[in-house]
């Protein structure tokens, strides 16, 4: 394993995710459930993408982007739809919330935190640069490690910020201001699509 390239892989997707989707879906995740079940999930789902991206090598780059930008966008505006309706029936009071957390064991928010982040990520930016650095570099494990603890720092500071702004904001407020940022990629991810069919 060489450092040089764990750093490479890390210096570069770190800062493609920040300001990422998956980011925002660690956030609302961890609004809803406890934080170590979510930090689990996604940094499961994140391990994984990894290592499909870093198998496949240049064969996730070969994928039709049309293909992928509009299942993305389709995706995110459902998330959209889905994060809007359950602001506005979802629990006001902070009992409720707490009841909401409670309500689901350890394995289960793990499982929806997985799932969720592991269909967010396909197609993602961090993803191609992971499997364009694992073609080029000619070093999966280090490329693996590198991007892998990029996502988790990531994921770690989503799930903090998450477990915070739940505690001091109503968590309605926080899902319309995810369903508006879904809703957003949607629109850039349908944008890509007219762009790629049109080229």
């Amino acid at each position: 394993m060489s450092l040089t390239v764990v750093l490479t892989a890390f210096v570069l997707v770190l800062p493609v995710e920040l300001p990422d989707k998956t980011l925002f879906a660690s956030l609302v995740l961890a609004t809803r459930f406890p934080p170590l079940p979510v930090f689990v999930g996604v940094g499961t789902a994140f391990g994984l993408q990894v290592a499909i991206a870093v198998t496949a090598g240049s064969l996730l780059s070969l994928l039709p982007e049309a293909l992928v930008s509009g299942v993305v966008a389709v995706l995110f505006l459902v998330g959209a739809v889905l994060l809007w309706r359950s602001a506005q029936e979802g629990p006001e009071d902070a009992a409720d919330v707490a009841e909401g957390k409670e309500g689901r064991s350890f394995l289960q928010v793990a499982a929806i935190s997985f799932g969720v982040l592991f269909a967010a990520e396909w197609g993602d930016l961090s993803q191609l640069a992971t499997a364009g650095l694992a073609a080029r570099l000619d070093d999966p494990v280090s490329v693996f490690a590198g991007a892998w603890a990029a996502l988790l720092t990531v994921s770690g500071l989503a799930v903090f910020l998450g477990t915070k702004l739940a505690d001091r904001l109503p968590v309605a407020l926080i899902r319309r201001v995810a369903a508006v940022l879904f809703l957003v990629f949607a629109v850039v991810a349908a944008v890509e699509t007219v762009r790629a069919l049109a080229g």
